[in-house]
């Protein structure tokens, strides 16, 4: 229909069509550069950030996922033109003079019956698919190449590629029968302190097509291979499922290829899935289970961030002589006269510089990096300081062991006094309740005058106004501007007498001598909003039930997603609202649910914010 949507017929009823939309649609006519320029090059940049990134090549066998990906001499596909565009950035941003060293490696592997196979190198075996401390996947044992040039990555891939696995079809006579997976790294150093490490990845997957063995004509070995990659696909649309799902279990690890796509399905890349159709008649059924899968995947939504670290071995590797591991008791004893009538000679330079040396910061690899960056940054303060801060940080073991389970020691004595302080805090909680039960429960029969009693009033509360920054900042700007937002309105309240014994008693206020019943002003909060504020707040959400979709009118207090289709359904029906009230015409919102409607939004569509999660 246009460049983001598409309509194809149902084949359950003739009579309806079945309408997609993508974030864009290429036709026959568009080119390999169309597809590259328009969906690929745009999150190249992110690998310069350290955030991971993937493209997925998706669709039944036959419809041009391999051409999609490598193309042709003529028309290079998404990998010659993902890498040559990344290469030159990375020259460029790791330039003389340029704040980080920037190196790119290569990877290549494909998945073959449920095995893990190293295409760089055709004599490994079937490999492990494992998952580090922060949740990244890692295939240790897997080749990397370090590749400076385009012509570098051609020496290492055409070689790599004649070893995946093809066989001929019905369909296809050069059928990819494995997942193929290009992994590039981009490792970036920071030149200068804090030395800082980024590691951006990008995935580049071909993914074997999914085949119906009456029209391939698979026998015996095409046969296994077509039931292992129909499974891995299968278990790919149950991870999917499960993503929109919000399943507490998705089911990566039924499959080594969703294992190895853990980052980019619900991770923490930016992913592309280019879902490849053929527009022939009997592929048909072919066609709409690409469609559906790609419309399904559209709605999983990753949380890429930065993969930053500092680097672990900062101030280089530290070798301490016997003499240095020993305390300074055991250090005097095991030097002769002669060496310690030298170590009392020593300049103060010299000892700064030791101090230097037998810094223990480079064992500190596996703490925090927020935490490693401050002390790196305090031993740099105290070697600058001369002598003053040697002894510091440079600690013999023996003593620095013995101060480290002192800091241990400290830390769980405090852990202790932090759980007893909420101990009796509870307790003071709960005691206070227990009082006001009491005090509730009590209904004194008799009451006493008092000879002497002092009347104390509260003080008056301060009256509060409470308005988002935003608003104060557009109304302190206009002259005539004036805020009301609350407004202390004062109720009267009726004081009753005992009669006979001279005295007046109420909860709040108590009084000796009161003859005659008494009014006492109650404060109690009115809400008042400004009437062009109202009337800003019901036309954001006319607008947002005229022109939203049902995932942004999700976005809206009280409405869930059933809620959302039938607003959707009503709209295509009977055409836009014309006040926000029209809302109780949609059948299943009562009038009770539309008021707590407007309560929950209106006041912070006024105010110019977001509602909050559906």
């Amino acid at each position: 229909m246009d460049s983001c949507s598409l309509e194809i017929a149902n084949w359950r009823n003739h009579q309806e069509t079945l309408k997609y939309q993508f974030d864009a649609f290429y036709g026959e006519r568009s080119t390999q550069q169309d597809i590259y320029a328009g969906s690929v090059q745009p999150i190249l940049r992110h690998l310069l950030e350290g955030q991971n990134a993937s493209v997925l090549a998706y669709g039944p066998t036959g419809a041009g996922k391999t051409h999609t990906m490598l193309g042709s001499p003529e028309q290079p596909g998404v990998i010659p033109r993902a890498l040559m565009d990344l290469l030159q950035l990375t020259r460029e941003e790791g330039a003389e003079g340029r704040p980080w060293a920037l190196s790119v490696t290569m990877s290549y592997l494909e998945i073959y019956q449920e095995k893990v196979l190293d295409l760089l190198d055709s004599t490994s075996g079937d490999l492990v698919i494992r998952e580090d401390c922060r949740g990244n996947i890692l295939i240790p044992g897997l080749t990397q190449k370090p590749i400076t040039s385009f012509a570098d990555f051609e020496r290492h891939f055409l070689p790599a590629s004649r070893n995946r696995t093809v066989g001929a079809t019905r369909l296809n006579q050069r059928s990819s029968r494995s997942h193929a997976v290009l992994l590039v790294k981009v490792d970036q150093r920071e030149r200068l302190a804090p030395f800082r490490q980024r590691e951006g990845k990008l995935y580049l997957i071909d993914l074997a097509g999914s085949e119906d063995n009456r029209r391939t004509g698979n026998k015996g070995l095409r046969l296994k291979e077509s039931g292992a990659i129909n499974a891995s696909l299968f278990v790919l649309g149950k991870v999917v499922d499960a993503l929109n799902q919000g399943l507490p279990r998705v089911p990566y690890r039924d499959s080594k290829l969703t294992r190895l796509l853990q980052d980019s399905l619900g991770g923490s890349a930016h992913s592309i899935l280019i879902a490849n159709i053929a527009p022939e008649r009997h592929f048909y059924l072919d066609t709409v289970s690409a469609l559906n899968f790609a419309a399904r995947t559209k709605e999983v939504i990753n949380r890429p961030f930065t993969n930053e670290s500092l680097q672990p071995h900062v101030l280089g590797p530290v070798k301490l002589s016997q003499k240095e591991l020993l305390g300074p008791p055991e250090a005097k004893k095991a030097r002769g006269p002669e060496e310690e009538e030298i170590g009392s000679a020593e300049p103060m330079a010299a000892s700064a510089s030791a101090s230097q040396k037998l810094s223990p910061l480079q064992k500190l690899s596996s703490m925090d990096p927020a935490m490693l960056e401050r002390l790196l940054s305090l031993d740099r303060l105290l070697a600058s300081q001369g002598s003053q801060g040697a002894p510091l940080l440079s600690t013999p073991k023996r003593e620095r062991m013995v101060l480290m389970k002192t800091v241990e020691e400290k830390d769980l004595e405090i852990e202790r006094l932090k759980m007893k302080q909420k101990e009796l805090e509870a307790k003071v909680l709960a005691q206070k309740a227990e009082d006001s039960k009491e005090k509730e429960n009590h209904c004194p029969t008799i009451l006493r005058p008092l000879l002497h009693r002092t009347v104390t009033v509260a003080k008056p509360l301060k009256k509060a106004v409470v308005m988002p920054l935003q608003l104060i900042q557009e109304q302190a700007a206009s002259p005539n501007a004036e805020i009301h937002i609350l407004k202390n309105k004062g109720r009267k309240r009726k004081v009753k007498v005992a009669g006979g014994l001279g005295y007046t008693w109420s909860p709040q206020v108590e009084s000796l001598d009161a003859p005659e019943p008494e009014e006492k002003a109650e404060d109690c909060w009115e809400l008042q909003i400004s009437p062009e504020l109202l009337a800003h707040g019901r036309q954001k959400i006319l607008d947002l039930l005229n022109e939203g979709s049902a995932r942004d009118l999700r976005s809206l207090q009280r409405i869930g997603p059933k809620k959302a289709q039938l607003i959707v359904g009503w709209r295509e029906l009977h055409g836009p609202f014309s006040q926000v009230e029209d809302l109780e015409r949609v059948e299943g919102i009562t009038g009770k649910q539309m008021e707590s409607f407007l309560k929950a939004n209106i006041l912070g569509l006024a105010a110019g914010q977001r509602c909050g999660p559906s």
